[in-house]
């Protein structure tokens, strides 16, 4: 079954390169013309009246954006404000609360690097404990993982930082079951949603986590540096920006101080984030039945493409198909040699093989520690299956099965 973008999709739409096979929008996507287009003209409005657009104009803009986007994810919109990216709002939480010695601080061995090293530090200053949760991979049942994180939790435990969907292995843990047991242990929970929204449904008012920050630039496709930041009512007294800024001593009773606080950090492009409400409303138009179809297709799409690169490795699924939205990673042989990345993100010669003589673009991750590796492929609208058998057919050659 071939899955090709819709006849009723312009042919400029995505503005990737021509003939590139791009297999990883999980690291950062791309975002649509037609929402481009939309910031630029925001941009525009900025810099004919600056004045007018800060002072009088930006405030009010932002509060229909946090609408829409807290209408899509099922949270009530005073309970959400913007950040630049799901690490900024991890960053915003745990460096707002307070630790002391004692404290532990639970995490799985599947958070995402960025964020795993902010509790580290946070944890070091106070003198708390991390505590580290393993979760396998592969993993053959979603109550693998429950059990995983829960048998590490203890009377000290303060806060488990989660991801929703994990970074490395690409698969969706089971947090409404994990979230609700952290619950009535009275364990806050900090949940790293960097690839949920727009990939799985969202409702946080149900999920209730305590804190939960995901970008809008991954799978909603809105520009970069647009992500939002939830926090439970009873605990945003406690959570501050990671610039205080002039909300701090206003005088203002109109909106909370949650709201006053993040409102304004200071000088800033908030074009990005004032494009999420478009980039909603043009990908959930780019496909008959709208937001759900679209993510249901991409999943379709992750899981017949995960067969495609099973059978080409050789390797059985690494995970069940309750795990998967979007993304999906497979274990490959041991690299040959270790280099040390000069980059935060990848440095693997498979990566630039694949890239320099297949013109496919896909992330060789190392995890959990070099020499072992992942390949992760990314679904989503551009994609369609003769890209999956190609980059199929250069594994087989390039790693000589």
């Amino acid at each position: 079954m071939k899955r090709k973008p819709s006849k009723s999709t312009p042919r400029n739409f995505w503005p990737l390169q021509p003939g590139l096979i791009f297999l990883n929008h999980g690291s950062f996507g791309s975002c649509p013309r037609p929402v481009q287009k939309f910031r630029a003209e925001i941009l525009q409005r900025m810099e004919r009246q600056p004045v007018q657009f800060f002072v009088r104009d930006l405030e009010p803009m932002l509060d229909k954006a946090r609408a829409a986007v807290a209408k899509f994810v099922g949270a009530r919109a005073d309970d959400l404000v913007f950040v630049q990216n799901a690490t900024s709002g991890i960053n915003t939480v745990l460096r707002s609360l307070e630790f002391r010695r004692g404290d532990e601080l639970l995490v799985t061995d599947q958070e995402y690097n960025a964020c795993r090293n902010a509790l580290n530090f946070v944890a070091e200053r106070a003198g708390a404990k991390v505590v580290v949760a393993h979760i396998p991979y592969p993993i053959s049942s979603a109550q693998e993982a429950v059990a995983a994180v829960m048998e590490r939790v203890t009377s000290r435990t303060r806060l488990a930082l989660l991801d929703h969907v994990t970074s490395q292995t690409g698969i969706v843990l089971p947090l409404e079951k994990i979230v609700a047991k952290l619950n009535r242990l009275g364990v806050d929970t900090l949940i790293d949603g960097a690839h949920a929204p727009g990939m799985i449904g969202l409702n946080l008012k149900k999920l209730g986590a305590t804190y939960y920050t995901g970008n809008c630039h991954k799978w909603i496709c809105a520009p970069k540096s647009s992500a939002f930041l939830h926090v439970q009512s009873d605990r945003q007294k406690l959570i501050h920006p990671l610039a205080i800024s002039h909300g701090l001593n206003s005088q203002r009773t109109d909106r909370s101080r949650f709201q006053i606080e993040f409102g304004w950090a200071g000088t800033l492009d908030a074009s990005a984030m004032l494009s999420v409400p478009e980039a909603l409303r043009v990908m959930g138009a780019i496909m008959p039945g709208g937001w759900t179809a679209l993510m249901e297709r991409n999943r379709q799409l992750a899981l017949s493409a995960r067969k495609v690169i099973c059978d080409a490795l050789g390797i059985p699924l690494p995970c069940p198909d309750e795990m998967i939205g979007s993304l999906v990673s497979f274990p490959l042989p041991d690299a040959k040699s270790v280099v040390i990345p000069n980059t935060p993100l990848y440095a693997d010669a498979l990566q630039d093989k694949l890239r320099e003589q297949f013109n496919i673009e896909v992330p060789i991750i190392p995890w959990p520690a070099p020499p072992k590796r992942l390949l992760r492929i990314s679904a989503q609208h551009y994609n369609h299956e003769r890209q999956y058998n190609a980059l199929a057919r250069a594994l087989h050659r390039l790693l000589r099965f």
